[in-house]
């Protein structure tokens, strides 16, 4: 039988405090610090890590814009994709027309292009000092998107969200297609007091009227309240309207009394100023700008948009004395306005 004595009762004791001691002091520790591990990696992959990451482009963003902005923080935007920014492409066409256009060479050092892929940004590198690659998740816009499908909604609705990021930011912008050739200054000919001002496929004569037909593709937008609201409301109606462009969606919204509500002083744009293929601006000795609108392919507004440009130049060539009768556009040939509307007709 074994005896213990009181020395090894006292050891045992001692031991099995320890013991406990120990279990409660780590249990404890796991308790307090477990939640911190959790709480801290929970920060830092999903709090932190999206906003460094949000707050690094942004910064890039702004660095870009102040780099071409004027002086009341106006800048000149555009966007190109693979199809658009390609050798011989919409891009060197529209790039060319601020070149030979009257005091219009100057305002490329206000323009900035945002490239919706990687190739497009390299590109534009090559050509121009102020591009910006906007990054869009899970979605490939490098190719030529056709009218009304999936990829070419889902980037007119992607332009429309980041305008919106643009305005709250503070910049004003006039938003240009990469298919609009630039022959004069536009700033003469737009309206002081508007907030929102749009180019027209077609243009009635009154520039109050929201019946006139608009073109998301040249903007004028000044950076306030009225229009962030506006842009924000813009965006959010793709929902109301499921399935339309920017542009459609806009006809339906632009009779909204929201827009009443917010206070937007909205104005429409003259084709004899702003003008395109659906309704020519006549008077090359007005003109601003021209669109290659109502135009199906690619190939067939690269076609005539260079015969535009070689319009242009034959008649800035001409003296001052014939050029207001005898200069007239060529165009549109390939993009034919009865193969157009017979392709959209209900």
């Amino acid at each position: 039988m074994e005896i213990i004595t009181s020395e090894a009762k006292s050891a045992s004791y001692d031991t099995t405090l320890l013991r406990r001691i120990v279990k409660i002091t780590v249990f404890t520790a796991a308790f307090v610090l477990l939640p911190c591990f959790f709480f801290y990696n929970s920060a830092f992959s999903f709090q932190f890590l999206p906003i460094s990451a949000k707050g690094k482009e942004a910064y890039k963003l702004d660095k870009i814009l102040k780099n071409a902005a004027m002086g009341d923080k106006t800048v000149i935007l555009t966007t190109v994709n693979e199809a658009w920014a390609a050798n011989n492409s919409l891009l060197d066409l529209f790039l060319e027309s601020f070149r030979i256009g009257n005091n219009t060479e100057r305002l490329l050092n206000h323009l900035v292009i945002i490239a919706l892929d990687q190739k497009a940004y390299a590109r534009c590198t090559t050509l121009h000092p102020h591009c910006y690659a906007l990054k869009t998740k899970e979605m490939d816009f490098s190719k030529e998107a056709f009218f009304m499908s999936h990829d070419y909604l889902e980037m007119m609705w992607r332009r429309i969200d980041f305008l919106r990021s643009v305005l709250k930011m503070r910049y004003n912008f006039i938003f240009t297609d990469a298919d609009i050739m630039w022959f004069r200054d536009p700033f003469q000919r737009f309206y002081s007091n508007a907030d929102f001002q749009i180019a027209c496929d077609y243009f009635n004569g009154n520039s109050f009227d929201v019946n006139n037909s608009p073109n998301g593709g040249f903007t004028y937008v000044k950076s306030n309240h009225r229009t962030i609201k506006f842009y924000k409301f813009w965006y959010s109606s793709r929902v109301t309207y499921p399935g339309n462009h920017d542009q459609d969606v806009l006809n339906k919204i632009k009779h909204d009394p929201f827009i009443t509500k917010i206070g937007l002083k909205m104005r429409f744009l003259d084709t004899a100023y702003f003008g395109g293929f659906c309704e020519r601006s006549k008077d090359l000795n007005l003109v601003c700008t021209m669109h290659g609108n109502c135009c199906v392919g690619l190939s067939n507004k690269i076609h005539d948009l260079g015969i535009m440009l070689d319009d242009w130049r034959k008649f800035k060539s001409l003296t001052a004395n014939t050029n207001s009768s005898s200069s007239s556009w060529t165009v549109p040939q390939n993009c034919s306005l009865k193969s157009f509307h017979k392709r959209h007709s209900p």
